[in-house]
């Protein structure tokens, strides 16, 4: 527990003292803090060898490369340059870290400066108390890109983005926001700095013009643009290459259309090219290719036609399916989720609770099944809805039904509220807590379909909707799936990711956002970006976890102080019991006013702003429809802000009110930006948990990057509640939550509304106070244990509240801990002579942290003002205490404790220890009478180490670009298996079949194929008459069957492609959902470019080899004569596979003697 002395002259002496034993010293040259926790566990050890801490200057060396200041790092460096740049950014953060220091001894009242001694409870670092981990580079996950760095909330109304969806070719990374759409270019993904007009910290983004919220996104990479599906109902194209090269300049659609009634909720292209898009109510509805490239290929003059060709040309399959006579489930339910099966040449289309599966070519409905992967009978009726049997069972009691009039009124009250909790239990089991929902649908490169639960089950299809696995290694809900390679990434609500391989195995799993639902995943060069719902994007590498994050995670540490940035400010927390009066202006400047002047946030918490039992009776009826707060607590939140110059000076971030109790945030304009995410929080603890008379209510916010609770609590009364003041407190820091509330409470309101109705009845028929106590703790205790027993199910696998993941925690408020073994006139007489010494040592709050019963770990500064309860009102002076009948014993019931994110007290301010604090001021406002409580208030000073995300985002590419390891590392994943194609030229006549055959030459590793259509020309007399057209998303012609389009080819094998004419296509033209024109579709002299990728298991890229395939009425034409290349197409290309000789083969014995005679590289 070493001093800290900001003398000029030993600026650095405090960060190389050594722990003390625990005791009291006021002199600065001795420890200044209390300890009493001998644990001397460590949460998080950062790779010291030693136990002494670190001097700045020993900092700055050990975090450069390990051949010293001078070295140019394991990659080799750039010579001089990479030298002066490396030193300069230590010197830059030492700088930083003096200047901060001088300023404060400089620029502050140095009495203001000296840290006070603290006492610090012990039972710290333990269970739920134990210091989250925090680190330049978390070590219980693998390093990742910061590729969008956390925004803050505040920035991000209208605009938060729900959709992620990568290119093909790895160029670009789009996204869809609640306000439109934005791509990133991703040569600059570890660009530095933002161009002006964006966000700093994030990589440099183009954004569209403002839409109605985007909810779907598909990529058309054949044709290089993008299409989205928004909330208006509207479909709209974007390019892919906009022709503006300013960020500030938002892009336009190139097309848009009505599309549906009601938001576009999926979209998918089918094997053939045609975009298919679902709504609410079972809309599914088809736009055929042909239009779609019609109205693209419009002129400008003609561009304003391109809409109507398109809305024109739908064709409704709901309405073909009921024309038809089927009834299903599936024609009722919203189409959230839309999947295409190249392969088998079908189309998936899931609600919540059952999917269908349709034919792609002739887009009739195959089979509906539902989440257990029972089939429906098409024609059969389907069973009551749960809505209609519960209306049906309604309806069949008898309206004369009456109870027996035997039971009394309290008797039949607290039966029916114990039937509503039980109403409220049932919902929640069979709705949101367990059901088997769909929330998530891939298709992975062996042909199976995974979908996701709320439950956290995973389920594994076969193309034919047959359930062939499931498994489950996480409770909460799976909100989002991803698939590369040979894994699966499964995002949890929790922020949790885990990486599986297609049979289901666990491979790796960490908190990828902490505490944040991962929404959507998307793959990118060498990255799987994860989308979190507060905005946060971050890569992982698509190896992970595997050896290059050891290495990386080393050089990132090494480098930790290069992108380190350091931040201090100083926050007021006051606490003031008001015993439901009013203050007078005199003493708000006298509590608050005289104390702001270097102070850049504050945090003041009220209790007992209103009491009474209509008004708790009513406060509680309020919270359960959403509604907090009163007249009079709104009157002490104006009155504060005008005491702060609210509006000039400062604004309010955030407020809650809980009956009596109330707290306000406010920051000084000057840091504001730097402030947000602001959440609040409220818990009872008064009479079965359920009245908010006793409790705590709460405000988090993120400051500089660190999370930051403040908790006004308001604790259990008189004497001899000591066990009961510790239960609060336990009550309120493993319970309260800042999270937005659940569909449970929402279930739950109307229920608790209607028997608040009750509880205020029965206050305002009751003159007594206690009676009305009596009535809520009779009546409230069942609801309030059916509530809590699903808020404990529902969180059984917490691991830790909130308030344990928070870097820095004030408490404040009336603790109501008094002084034991004292009577009244020698607590008098000691207050008189200042002898607060002996008085602590009777202070029940200390010995119950000592013990480790509450508190734990918390500190507070030690107390040198007088016991702030009680007093007579309006009685100044140390005069003022109660000296009425009841002569109550003066207590400290009014504190003001701490944590910050230090384990030992000679920890310093660094990424791995973010926030340190102490106390400089910790007084009460003894001359402020309007009371029986004294305000006390407490002054911190803050230091906070933060990333500097863009230098870390370019140190980060740096390290990748030039470090040997990681260069070799990514060499031996990339490397992409040896194939050879058995042709390069198909010829086929009406309904032929042909055989294409790849052959994987590696002995060790397996190799994935795809197959696309690049697109369809005409060739007359050998010679191509026009470029390949490719239609969406690299869609096969109609005519034309290719099985499988994907796959794994296993080492030393081969895999067997189907090639197959399917005939002559009748073609019909549909006009408002209805079929108008039929024709025959002419494909002779038709020919298609096929392209075969082959690549890794775990790389992006990928080698390519090009298959024509030619409709022909001739045998004579079998030879396929090959047109003059064009120029552009004689060019080599370092990522084209090799070719096999041409050379027709018959089966699979003449493969293997061809392969045998094949010259190879």
């Amino acid at each position: 527990m070493a001093a800290r002395d900001h003398a000029p002259d030993d600026l650095f002496s405090s960060l190389n003292s050594s722990p003390a034993s625990p005791q009291i010293n006021f002199g600065s040259n001795s420890p200044n803090l209390i300890s009493f926790d001998d644990d001397g566990e460590e949460d998080y050890d950062n790779g010291s060898t030693s136990s002494k801490p670190l001097m700045v200057f020993d900092r700055f060396y050990d975090s450069s490369s390990e051949d010293g200041l001078y070295s140019t790092g394991s990659a080799g460096g750039d010579g001089d340059n990479s030298l002066a740049q490396a030193a300069g950014n230590r010197l830059d953060y030492m700088m930083q870290y003096l200047d901060r220091k001088l300023l404060l001894v400089e620029g502050k009242d140095n009495e203001l400066d000296q840290a006070l001694p603290e006492f610090i409870g012990s039972g710290g670092g333990r269970g739920v108390f134990k210091l989250p981990i925090r680190a330049a580079v978390h070590p219980a996950r693998p390093p990742s890109l910061e590729f969008r760095p956390h925004p803050l909330r505040e920035t991000q109304i209208g605009r938060f983005l729900r959709i992620l969806k990568g290119t093909a070719d790895g160029r670009q990374l789009w996204a869809g926001s609640e306000c439109g759409v934005r791509f990133w270019d991703m040569k600059d993904m570890y660009a530095a700095r933002m161009e002006e007009g964006n966000d700093e910290a994030e990589v440099p983004f183009y954004e569209s013009v403002n839409t109605p919220p985007t909810l779907c996104l598909v990529v058309d990479d054949a044709n290089k643009v993008v299409w989205s599906g928004h909330k208006d109902g509207k479909i709209r194209c974007w390019k892919m290459f906009q022709s503006t090269d300013e960020i500030k300049v938002p892009f336009r659609e190139c097309l848009s259309w009505q599309a549906h009634r009601g938001p576009v909720l999926s979209m998918v292209f089918s094997s053939y090219g045609d975009l298919w898009s679902g709504s609410e109510g079972g809309a599914l509805i088809v736009w055929p290719w042909e239009a779609l490239e019609k109205a693209q290929l419009l002129t400008p003059e003609e561009k304003h036609m391109a809409s109507l060709i398109v809305e024109r040309s739908y064709i409704d399959l709901k309405n073909q399916v009921i024309s038809a006579g089927i009834s299903c489930s599936i024609l009722a339910a919203d189409v959230k989720y839309l999947l295409s099966d190249h392969s088998g040449a079908k189309v998936w289309s899931a609600g919540p609770l059952s999917s269908a599966l349709w034919d792609a070519y002739t887009r009739d409905l195959l089979k509906v099944f539902n989440i257990d992967g029972l089939a429906e009978n098409l024609t059969a009726i389907q069973d009551l809805t749960p809505e209609e049997e519960a209306k049906t069972k309604f309806s069949s009691y008898p309206k004369n039904q009456k109870l027996q009039t035997s039971i009394n009124f309290f008797q039949r009250s607290r039966n029916a509220i114990m039937g509503a909790a039980d109403a409220v239990l049932r919902v929640a089991a069979k709705g949101s807590f367990f059901d088997r929902r769909i929330e998530s649908l891939i298709i992975t490169t062996d042909g199976t379909i995974w979908t996701g639960s709320p439950n956290g089950l995973i389920i594994k299809w076969d193309p034919t909707g047959t359930r062939l696995q499931e498994f489950q290694y996480h409770p909460y809900p799976v909100r989002s799936l991803c698939t590369f390679g040979l894994r699966v990434w499964v995002g949890y609500s929790t922020g949790t990711l885990h990486v599986i391989d297609l049979d289901g195995n666990l491979l790796g799993e960490w908190v990828a956002h902490r505490n944040t639902p991962i929404i959507d995943m998307a793959v990118g060069p060498g990255y799987v970006f994860t989308l979190a719902n507060d905005g946060v994007t971050r890569g992982w590498s698509i190896s992970s976890p595997g050896p290059l994050d050891t290495v990386l995670r080393a050089e990132l540490s090494r480098k930790e102080l290069q992108y380190t940035k350091l931040e201090s400010f100083r926050i007021l927390g006051s606490t003031w019991n008001v015993a439901q009066g009013k203050a007078t202006q005199d003493s708000f400047v006298s509590w608050l006013g005289s104390a702001v002047k270097d102070v850049d946030c504050v945090a003041v918490g009220l209790q007992e702003v209103d009491m009474g039992a209509g008004f708790l009776a009513m406060s509680a009826a309020r919270e359960t429809v959403g509604l907090e707060g009163s007249s009079a607590g709104q009157w002490w939140l104006d009155m504060i802000g005008r005491t702060l110059d609210e509006g000039s000076s400062f604004h309010r971030v955030g407020s809650r009110q809980l009956a009596g109790m109330l707290i306000g945030v406010w920051v000084r304009d000057s840091i504001a930006s730097n402030v947000g995410d602001v959440d609040v929080a409220a818990v009872p603890c008064g009479f079965g948990n359920a009245i908010g008379n006793k409790g705590a209510v709460g405000v988090r916010v993120r400051i500089y990057g660190r999370v930051i609770c403040f908790v006004n609590c308001h604790f259990a009364a008189h004497q001899e509640a000591v066990i009961r003041r510790n239960a609060d407190f336990d009550h309120v820091f493993k319970t309260m939550s800042f999270s937005r509330p659940s569909n449970l409470l929402n279930t739950t309101a109307g229920i608790m509304l209607l028997l608040f109705f009750l509880f205020s009845f029965l206050a305002a028929t009751s003159s007594s106070y206690s009676l009305w106590i009596l009535y809520a703790s009779l009546f409230l205790s069942p609801l309030t244990a059916g509530v809590n027993s699903m808020v404990r199910v529902a969180n059984a696998v917490d691991e830790l509240p909130e308030l344990s993941e928070a870097d820095m925690v004030v408490f404040l408020g009336d603790f109501n801990y008094r002084l034991d073994d004292i009577s009244y006139d020698e607590a008098r007489d000691f207050i008189s002579q200042r002898s607060f010494d002996w008085l602590r040592e009777k202070d029940q709050l200390h010995i119950e942290m000592k013990a480790g019963s509450v508190f734990q770990g918390m500190r507070e500064a030690v107390i040198t003002f007088p016991p702030t309860y009680k007093f007579e009102r309006h009685q100044p002076g140390l005069a003022g205490y109660d000296s009425g009948e009841k002569k109550r014993i003066p207590a400290w019931c009014d504190r003001v404790l701490y944590r910050d994110s230090r384990s030992d007290s000679s920890d310093t301010c660094s990424l791995s220890c973010p926030v340190v604090s102490s106390v400089l001021q910790y007084e009460a406002c003894m001359d402020v009478t309007d009371s029986d409580h004294k305000p006390v208030r407490c002054i911190f000073n803050v230091e906070v180490a933060r990333v500097d995300e863009p230098k870390r985002r370019k140190i980060f590419g740096d390290i990748i670009k030039s470090n040997k390891k990681i260069k070799n590392i990514l060499k031996e994943e990339s490397n992409i298996p040896d194939a050879i194609m058995s042709t390069n030229n198909i010829i086929l006549q009406d309904g032929d079949k042909s055989i294409l055959r790849i052959t994987n030459k590696s002995g060790e590793n397996k190799a994935l194929f795809k197959v696309i259509c690049e697109g369809q020309c005409t060739v007359k007399d050998g010679k191509q008459t026009s470029n390949h057209q490719p239609r969406g998303s690299f869609g096969f012609p109609r005519w034309l069957e290719v099985k499988p389009t994907s796959g794994i080819i296993e080492p030393n094998h081969i895999v067997e492609i189907s090639v197959h004419h399917q005939g002559y296509e009748t073609m019909e033209e549909y006009v408002d959902g209805v079929a108008q024109n039929c024709w025959c579709e002419d494909v002779r002299d038709q020919e298609v470019m096929l392209v075969v990728e082959v690549r890794g298991t775990c790389t992006t890229e990928k080698k390519c080899h090009r298959v024509r395939v030619r409709h022909t009425q001739s045998l004579s034409d079998r030879t396929m004569p090959m047109e003059p290349k064009r120029d552009d197409l004689n060019r080599v290309y370092g990522n084209v596979l090799h070719r096999s000789d041409v050379k027709w083969l018959s089966g699979s014995r003449d493969v293997v003697d061809h392969i045998r005679d094949l010259h190879t590289p």
